[in-house]
């Protein structure tokens, strides 16, 4: 296996998710390759490309299957929230060396409605249209679903990063039974790489109780690992270095290989 990480951000993200995580695994001698997912290459506050609201998670994933092909080596996939969706997706197509979910949202076939999920996404969704249109994130909904272990400073410096996210994207994952085509779908027979599955256990966005079923379903090739006292920030809540030193720990005898 190679040293190469590429690392795909969530919804609303871009590569600047990773700044932490980076730091880290280069330190270790990992070649990391943060990607900006489809239509993401904006400042936040820009106006979205007119395509972003209906584009597919299929979409994304053919686009991050070109950058992968024109890498020298098949890398470990590192995905996070929507991203490690992404990951299970590309990795179904023999296009991972290993991979590591981090909080993942759940593929077709794993019902994922809590009330939290609910209460996380309810805003958006009460838009008549959503899976139609680019679709923001608001403070309030960061702070409730994503970022509720940091500070009220903290949560704002997050959430001005972030920018439009793709409404059809959030359709495919969480109308998963009413997709007629099915983008949401990964065939884990098609997996046989070595898997990280990480949850927390105060995930409102991803709940714990819905990652285990993710790791379940991939338990052929999975390992899972919840964390105590983590929400699904792993990337940049208090104690991400206990995530990190992890996945250090992990993927030594793979890198090793």
């Amino acid at each position: 296996m190679g040293k190469t990480i590429f690392m795909i951000h969530g919804m609303w993200g871009g590569p600047w998710y990773w700044e932490n995580y980076r730091r880290v695994f280069e330190g270790e001698g990992y070649r990391c390759i943060a990607t900006t997912l489809l239509y993401h290459d904006m400042a936040p506050g820009d106006e979205p490309d007119a395509r972003l609201g209906t584009a597919s998670l299929l979409d994304y994933a053919d686009a991050l299957e070109k950058e992968i092909l024109a890498l020298e080596e098949k890398p470990i996939l590192m995905g996070h929230s929507m991203g490690g969706l992404l990951a299970q997706m590309l990795a179904a197509r023999g296009l991972a060396s290993a991979v590591v979910l981090l909080t993942p949202a759940a593929p077709a076939g794993i019902i994922a409605a809590r009330l939290s999920v609910i209460k996380s996404f309810q805003s958006i969704m009460l838009i008549w249209g959503f899976w139609r249109k680019p679709i923001q994130q608001t403070l309030e909904g960061a702070a409730y679903s994503t970022l509720h272990l940091l500070t009220p400073a903290e949560q704002k410096e997050i959430c001005d990063k972030f920018v439009y996210e793709s409404g059809r994207a959030l359709y495919e994952m969480a109308f998963w039974l009413f997709d007629t085509r099915k983008a949401s779908s990964v065939d884990e027979s098609r997996i046989n790489c070595p898997m990280l599955v990480i949850a927390g256990s105060q995930d409102r966005i991803t709940p714990a109780s819905v990652v285990r079923k993710v790791a379940k379903k991939y338990r052929a090739v999975a390992t899972y690992k919840e964390f105590d006292n983590h929400a699904h920030w792993v990337v940049g809540q208090p104690g991400w270095q206990d995530v990190s030193d992890y996945l250090l720990r992990w993927l030594a005898p793979q890198a090793a290989k």
